[in-house]
């Protein structure tokens, strides 16, 4: 059996998750719970999308076996006081930018994974740091599963697929592309060899009217400080508006 956790809002990145976990011959469960643990006081809870039955019709049109859609008194009853911290991986990028977001979701992941006990679980590369911290977790507690990483979708123009990109007006919109056009700048200056890729990267969101939280280059697997010939990954975040936009791409090993 394989799992696809998400909070909802789906689009062809979810789809692609269940369409990688379809092709392994498993059957498919997706669960659809927005988790108010993995967000902070002053980040958008109360107006995220939730359009429940398009979103079954959805994965019902991809194949997907099961859809488990908890409450919230399923997965936080009365009482509930435990609490799944990863450290190291979770400490720097969002984890600094968002205090707290990590454990809420390595909590719920946790719980989805013993409330559905997959052989495996497919989570996007987009939210890459959510990636490596759910893979320490499940290295860390034994849960005895795969953990499946599955490419970035994007638009036509480079745009990473994100449930948050419906909060872009029209205009924020055309100028989101910059995101993705400067890490993959930066991701050439790097591979090759240039000096003060991250800081052009920085420069041309400024101009984009982007706010930028962070570009990093950082080790593939401890989101740490790059080791030489090891996996690179370049990570961003960064806000236009009222949206906050993530993004990464695979450096080549330095």
């Amino acid at each position: 059996m394989a799992l696809v956790p998400t909070m909802g809002a789906l689009h062809a990145g979810h789809m692609a998750l269940v369409d990688a976990a379809k092709a392994t011959g498993a059957k498919v469960v997706a669960s659809i719970f927005v988790n108010p643990k993995q967000f902070g006081p002053n980040e958008d809870l109360a107006r995220y999308p939730r359009p429940a039955a398009a979103d079954s019709a959805l994965l019902t049109a991809h194949g997907c076996d099961l859809v488990w859609m908890p409450g919230l008194d399923d997965m936080y009853p009365a009482g509930f006081a435990t609490n799944v911290s990863v450290s190291g991986v979770s400490d720097g990028q969002d984890g600094a930018a968002r205090p707290g977001h990590f454990d809420g979701v390595a909590t719920v992941v946790a719980k989805l994974f013993n409330q559905v006990r997959p052989d495996a679980a497919f989570f996007g590369e987009k939210d890459f740091q959510q990636l490596a911290v759910i893979r320490r977790m499940v290295a860390d507690l034994d849960f005895g599963l795969e953990i499946v990483g599955v490419p970035t979708v994007r638009e036509a123009d480079g745009l990473a697929l994100s449930s948050r990109n419906a909060y872009l007006s029209a205009d924020e919109r055309v100028r989101a592309v910059a995101l993705p056009r400067a890490l993959a700048e930066a991701k050439r200056a790097i591979e090759a060899g240039e000096e003060g890729a991250i800081a052009a990267a920085m420069t041309s969101l400024a101009e984009a009217g982007f706010v930028t939280d962070y570009v990093e280059l950082v080790d593939a697997a401890t989101l740490g400080g790059p080791v030489p010939g090891q996996a690179r990954r370049l990570l961003a975040a960064a806000r236009i508006g009222s949206t906050r936009l993530i993004d990464n791409l695979a450096i080549k090993h330095g």
